[in-house]
């Protein structure tokens, strides 16, 4: 299939609610392809350095971060290593053999009750943003990706912030919602309502820019890949390639950011986990990890971050697009 060779095209042809689909199906189509990457990875961190009680780990469904608080240590928890595995492939082959092949992609339900919700806003926000821009900012159409990108994962994240919060509170401590309706209540009475919001910090310092420049920079390539191929409709092939380009080089640019996020997101939320107050800044991680490590420091990791992202960025951006261009292609306006 092939379809227009602007998402915004797609959105004048399509109502908010089919956007809401297509976005919702490449979300559970990205988390299905790149969760056991993640499954896979957290069981040989486990191997190399077990979980105590209390710890938190850093699970990404191909769509967001999440925070997770190991709670039982290595007894009973998905992430135990339990076998002796001599890499990434052997790991694989062991976890499906021993454990059933359901097993790469434990701990996912819980995670997506959030991630897909953030998508769906983050896309659908994104392409009614890009739209409204581009018909206001006539001379700097091409500006207009990188200003909606940005506004639009303001927006899911802000929205999602205080979920993810309740969510990480709910699994380290197995509250009640009523102990937790209290607890929450208490915290706003003790913080105030930022409280909840305690995190997006990092979140935005990374995320903003990454969307800015992802959404721009995919929008160029798109249009050079179609020049390239002489076509006026790009293929799901042209926006993977897109996709992956544009994600990659985000990436790589937000890098120190995502180490700082990380960094912050782990120390919150074992605070959290244990009730205590939340101290200390985002400046003062990213100065405690320069003092630590130096200024490498900020850019560890950046092969596993590569090949995480630039899959998940191809996958879920070809997925959304065909999603959107079934929708224009079966409109009854173009049917007749």
């Amino acid at each position: 299939m092939s379809y227009q060779s602007s998402a915004s095209s797609a959105s004048v042809s399509i109502s908010p609610i089919q956007q809401m689909v297509a976005s919702c199906s490449g979300a559970i189509i990205t988390s299905i392809f790149v969760t056991p990457l993640d499954v896979v990875k957290i069981r040989l961190q486990a191997q190399k350095t077990p979980f105590p009680k209390g710890k938190c780990f850093v699970y990404c469904n191909g769509l967001m971060d999440h925070i997770c608080v190991c709670v039982n240590g290595n007894s009973r928890a998905w992430y135990k290593a339990s076998n002796h595995f001599n890499g990434t492939v052997d790991a694989f082959i062991k976890i499906i053999r021993q454990e059933g092949i359901k097993s790469l992609w434990s701990g996912l339900p819980p995670t997506l009750v959030m991630a897909v919700p953030a998508t769906v806003i983050y896309f659908t926000c994104y392409d009614q943003l890009c739209t409204a821009l581009k018909a206001r900012m006539t001379d700097h159409t091409q500006e207009a990706p990188l200003l909606a990108g940005g506004i639009a994962r303001v927006g899911s994240a802000t929205v999602i912030s205080p979920l993810e919060l309740i969510r990480t509170k709910l699994q380290s401590q197995k509250q009640s919602y009523r102990e937790l309706t209290d607890c929450i209540r208490s915290a706003v009475e003790a913080e105030g309502w930022l409280s909840l919001w305690r995190g997006l910090g990092p979140t935005l310092l990374r995320d903003v820019p990454f969307s800015a420049m992802y959404w721009y920079n995919y929008e160029r390539a798109k249009s050079f890949l179609c020049q390239h191929y002489n076509t006026s409709e790009p293929t799901i092939r042209i926006s993977f390639l897109s996709g992956a380009l544009s994600g990659s080089i985000a990436a790589i640019v937000t890098l120190p950011f995502d180490v700082v996020k990380t960094r912050r997101q782990v120390e919150l939320g074992e605070l959290q986990a244990k009730n205590l107050s939340c101290q200390g800044s985002t400046f003062k991680c990213m100065s405690r990890i320069v003092a630590e490590q130096g200024f490498s420091g900020l850019f560890v990791g950046f092969l596993p971050r590569l090949i995480k992202v630039a899959p998940a960025c191809a996958i879920m951006i070809s997925t959304y697009e065909f999603g959107k261009a079934f929708f224009q292609d079966n409109a009854p306006c173009h049917k007749a």
